[in-house]
């Protein structure tokens, strides 16, 4: 099947519709909160977003539809004096992992990243999350922090210089 990656227009209901469901997924997901979107966050989400003008969202589709979703945020390093993509929310379906289509994903959001004239990308994972944090290694992001939680078992950050 052919992969798509859009970006999503939240002005349209599909692509709010899209959103919500690849949100409620990763929500659910034992990386993720491992339990459903709350009430607050299903109402408000997708108008938050709208409201938020540093805010993107991409979505993997195929065969109509949703398989994947990036949610990302501009930010600014001070020390660099240029944007900084934060990928906040990263989420392939679980039947269709191994595929490639986070890496298509993933290369997206670089793309995004570069087109927004970002000096890098950057993202928090889990600290247990070996999965992820080897998809994200092989695509050059690399381990800048750890910050510890000991209900979590903490988390990375990693990014990947753009300039």
């Amino acid at each position: 099947m052919s992969l798509q990656i859009i970006r999503a227009d939240l002005a349209q209901p599909r692509h709010q519709q899209w959103t919500l469901e690849m949100m409620e997924a990763y929500s659910r997901d034992p990386m993720g909160d491992a339990t459903p979107l709350s009430e607050y966050a299903r109402a408000h989400l997708i108008d938050n977003l709208q409201a938020y003008p540093l805010a993107m969202v991409l979505l993997a589709i195929q065969a109509g539809r949703p398989v994947g979703i990036a949610t990302c945020f501009i930010g600014f390093s001070t020390f660099a004096a240029k944007r900084v993509l934060n990928l906040s929310d990263f989420y392939v379906a679980p039947e269709l992992r191994g595929q490639g289509i986070g890496r298509r994903l993933l290369s997206a959001v670089e793309l995004a990243a570069r087109e927004a004239d970002c000096c890098k990308m950057a993202l928090e994972v889990q600290q247990n999350n070996a999965v992820a944090r080897e998809i994200y290694a092989r695509f050059g992001l690399t381990r800048t922090a750890y910050a510890a939680d000991a209900d979590e078992g903490g988390s990375w950050c990693m990014s990947k210089r753009l300039v």
